[in-house]
């Protein structure tokens, strides 16, 4: 349902992950996280202390305040999907990635998402990218929340993207996605359905995760 956009993704992919590392070789040698710190995370995430230090490091180059605001978020975005305007969908990502709601991202809840992104399994990325289509966090997605979601990325791909007829507006696309998804027609979507429905379509997997096969952001490990 969402394959059109995969080319451009992994094309994003390619050139995040090497300013990402190009990042953690350049932070400052002097950042490091407390030994408890580093333990914790990695009970919580599936990455290596190694890898945790070194993210951390890029993560402080990138932001020394030690906090991602939404506007620093918006222009990650915006450096690579320059074709359209990536500031909505990026909103989408980062309220996601924001998980106490305080308006910025520290570098516990970056690590932690972008663990669940790029190395969760299944049922863990389907249920993040959930959490992002439902918009007001009452556990459905109605038809209004998969077209404001389906319309961001409609204009971050700008006209780089040729879509299928049947898909060749946000309003065709979300049309599609609720015949496929909606098994008992109520109009919204359950995490059970959107699980289901997901399962069924390889594309919409492959753009949860963050690997050279496709990626929901511009992040990669």
């Amino acid at each position: 349902l969402l394959a059109p956009e995969a080319k451009l993704f992994n094309e994003a992919h390619d050139r995040c992950l090497y300013i990402r590392r190009l990042s953690c070789s350049m932070g400052k040698q002097n950042s490091k996280l407390k030994p408890e710190v580093i333990h914790d995370i990695r009970a919580q995430t599936e990455f290596s202390e190694q890898e945790i230090t070194e993210w951390y490091r890029g993560f402080l180059k990138d932001c020394p305040s030690g906090q991602l605001t939404v506007d620093e978020f918006k222009k990650i975005y915006a450096n690579f999907f320059p074709y359209g305007d990536a500031s909505r969908f990026a909103e989408h990502v980062f309220r996601t990635f924001d998980a106490n709601g305080d308006g910025s991202i520290d570098f516990r809840e970056f690590i932690c998402a972008l663990s669940v992104t790029s190395r969760g399994k299944l049922d863990q990325k389907l249920k993040w990218a959930f959490s992002m289509y439902d918009l007001d966090g009452n556990g459905y997605i109605s038809r209004q929340e998969m077209f404001e979601i389906v319309s961001a990325i409609y204009k971050m791909v700008g006209s780089v993207m040729k879509m299928p007829e049947d898909e060749s507006t946000p309003e065709k696309r979300t049309d599609k996605i609720f015949r496929q998804m909606d098994k008992n027609l109520d109009g919204k979507l359950s995490l059970e359905e959107f699980v289901e429905g997901a399962r069924s379509d390889p594309s919409i997997v492959r753009l949860l995760q963050c690997d050279p096969s496709g990626g929901a952001t511009p992040f990669a490990s």
